[in-house]
């Protein structure tokens, strides 16, 4: 029997998946399953899916970065990465708690999504965006005035891999680079453009915290005049 060209690639790809990630474990709770929010997670989402997105997510962040070796990472504490869904009574979608690789899904976000199949949608891209923080370099500077830098990275993640939320800022808009999140991430997709492997090189550099002279050792550039020709393009 012959397999399809899509079945076959399908294959391929768990496989090269699963070598990739071997010696990580990618594991997911749901502690809310009493809140319509855990139950509808439950329902539409899922442990099995959160885990096999964390292990997808975490492949596409090392690809995004062209780390090929895991010593090119930022370790996972305990080899692993992990998401737990639990009701937080804040407005907060989820978060990263670094110094244990876990991700925390807030119950009560899923319960408020709106719209046929957009849980599946919205958390997947959240997913991407938190899994960024735990393989990015330069997390110990973001308690500093620089965590834009970082979210603008993990959104850029979250656009290149195809999840941009519908509560995003559009393609130029945005009151400065480092207004953080979609906004940076916009920015950076387009200095990533004009300069293919900035973010790449813009991670490695994270290493020592951030600087704006990022930009311009790896663009030739001033930030201020990347971000000045960025909105001119859009008719800023």
């Amino acid at each position: 029997m012959q397999l399809s060209t899509r079945v076959l690639a399908s294959i391929l790809a768990v496989a090269g998946l699963a070598a990739t990630a071997a010696g990580l474990r990618f594991e997911a709770t749901n502690n809310a399953t009493t809140t319509p929010g855990g139950q509808r997670f439950d329902r539409e989402y899922g442990v099995g899916l959160a885990e096999q997105v964390l292990a997808e997510a975490s492949c596409f962040v090392w690809k995004i970065f062209n780390q090929t070796a895991p010593a090119d990472r930022r370790p996972a504490v305990d080899d692993r990465v992990k998401l737990v869904v639990n009701f937080v009574n804040t407005n907060i979608l989820a978060f990263e708690r670094d110094s244990e690789s876990t991700i925390t899904l807030n119950a009560g976000y899923v319960n408020n999504i709106t719209g046929d199949g957009e849980v599946r949608t919205l958390v997947t891209g959240l997913l991407y965006h938190e899994v960024t923080h735990v393989w990015q370099w330069g997390q110990q500077d973001t308690s500093s005035s620089h965590s834009w830098i970082y979210e603008g990275v993990a959104d850029f993640v979250r656009l290149r891999a195809g999840y941009a939320a519908p509560y995003w800022v559009q393609p130029g808009q945005g009151s400065s680079w480092d207004e953080g999140y979609s906004a940076t991430a916009w920015f950076l997709d387009y200095c990533d453009e004009l300069r293919p492997g900035f973010v790449v090189a813009l991670n490695e550099r994270l290493k020592d915290g951030y600087s704006d002279d990022d930009f311009l050792q790896i663009m030739g550039k001033p930030v201020q005049e990347l971000w000045r020709d960025y909105k001119a393009k859009y008719g800023g």
